[in-house]
């Protein structure tokens, strides 16, 4: 049997910020009420505000809350919703679930989300019924453009929020910008509960009061169904319980995710690795990926030297193996897929733990740097690569062979394998 890694990629005993959950869920225990009781309320009326909106729903999980705010809109069989298609394959399934037909936007190629550009080109061939727009890694999407160009084409905006938790873009939280927003509280979330769970939140009373009837079978009335398309689908009151004791911790615990990532950051400017975007109020580090066309072998020798990765997301939701149409062109999408990777970056990771994934990364490309030198036979520079930035720049396209500066002008072919 393989032995576990000694950085583990997610820990539970650092996600549970220091709160005393047997506590939490005693509470609910002795309580006597399980589904839908106080907790959920309490819970409800906490995190809206925290968000900055008015009203938050609680729902059995992420993707339940993707599918019922595209049922509360009145999404149809056949309409078309526009997403991207590099987040897991989510919100396409919520999309399968009420019938839409997907379309899927491709992504910027510095932060991964919906393009605006792309965006525009879609909406502009028409026939939009809503746009889900998903914040990725912890890193928010551009959402002055993408809010503008939807309110312009009168088309509803539906945040996916499951992985940025207190993000915030100019002074407002991912969650308070579009007509509906969706959040996950699975347990590896920035704000994670025990098991599933879920919310849509949003400032439109009539739809968080159609959502409370979905989530609960179409009733207004207990027995009585009067909202179609209703689901049983309900936040219970462990989770709550567990979710209200932690939101008060959530916004140090991403200070310390983004005070990972900006070590690792640091420590791999001189690689030729996509890092990403310097973490700032916009970007909760909900994953810490890195892209290099080397993954495989990097993912490798990493597993090798005992620190867990993981690859979100290889495969692109338009190249699904149950889609049966040609899948369309969607380069960035496609090229990110094959190249991101995943470090672990949470609450809880030691000093020493964060070390040892830095010297991981780094022995794997110092092979390639000693290589360079011994290639450049030059007394002068010592075989010293006199730019961090390799032929192209950190995190251009890397051939095979890879042209690199030596410190004495001269220029080295490195064989990237």
């Amino acid at each position: 049997m393989a032995s576990a890694p000694q950085v583990a990629f997610f820990s539970p005993f650092g996600a549970a910020f220091g709160v005393d959950l047997g506590a939490c869920l005693q509470r609910v225990v002795d309580s006597g009420w399980y589904v839908l009781g106080p907790q959920v309320r309490e819970f409800e009326t906490a995190f809206a505000p925290h968000v900055g909106v008015r009203h938050a729903v609680g729902v059995a999980n992420g993707t339940d809350a993707l599918t019922l705010a595209l049922r509360a809109l009145g999404i149809q069989p056949g309409q078309r919703v526009l997403t991207v298609a590099n987040a897991g394959c989510y919100s396409s399934t919520a999309m399968a679930q009420v019938g839409a037909d997907p379309g899927w936007v491709d992504v910027d190629p510095a932060r991964l989300t919906m393009a605006p550009e792309a965006l525009a080109a879609a909406l502009a061939e028409g026939r939009v019924a809503a746009v889900i727009v998903t914040h990725l890694y912890g890193q928010m999407a551009d959402m002055p453009r993408l809010t503008a160009l939807c309110q312009a084409a009168g088309v509803p905006l539906i945040e996916d929020c499951a992985q940025a938790h207190g993000a915030a873009l100019h002074g407002r939280r991912a969650g308070a910008w579009g007509t509906l927003a969706c959040f996950s509280f699975y347990p590896t979330k920035n704000l994670g509960a025990l098991g599933d769970g879920g919310a849509v939140l949003t400032d439109d009373q009539a739809l968080a009061e159609r959502l409370r009837a979905l989530r609960q079978y179409g009733w207004t009335r207990k027995y009585e169904v009067t909202v179609a398309g209703g689901a049983n689908s309900r936040l219970d009151e462990l989770q709550a319980a567990v979710l209200l004791a932690k939101l008060p911790h959530l916004d140090a615990a991403n200070a310390a995710r983004r005070a990972i990532a900006a070590r690792y950051s640091a420590a791999f400017a001189d690689l030729p690795l996509t890092c990403p975007p310097p973490p700032g109020p916009d970007h909760v580090m909900h994953l810490y990926v890195v892209r290099t066309p080397r993954r495989a072998a990097l993912q490798a020798h990493l597993a090798a030297h005992g620190v867990a990765s993981d690859i979100h997301y290889p495969l692109a939701d338009h190249r699904q193996p149950v889609r049966a149409a040609p899948p369309p062109p969607l380069p960035v999408t496609d090229q990110a897929c094959a190249e991101v990777l995943s470090l672990p970056c949470y609450p809880g990771l030691t000093q020493a733990q964060a070390a040892r994934v830095i010297e991981a990364v780094r022995g794997f490309f110092a092979g390639v740097v000693a290589d360079a030198g011994a290639a450049c036979g030059c007394s002068g520079c010592a075989g010293v690569c006199s730019a961090a930035p390799w032929a192209g720049g950190v995190g251009s396209d890397i051939a095979a062979p890879l042209s690199v500066p030596m410190e004495c002008g001269r220029r080295i072919l490195v064989h990237i394998k």
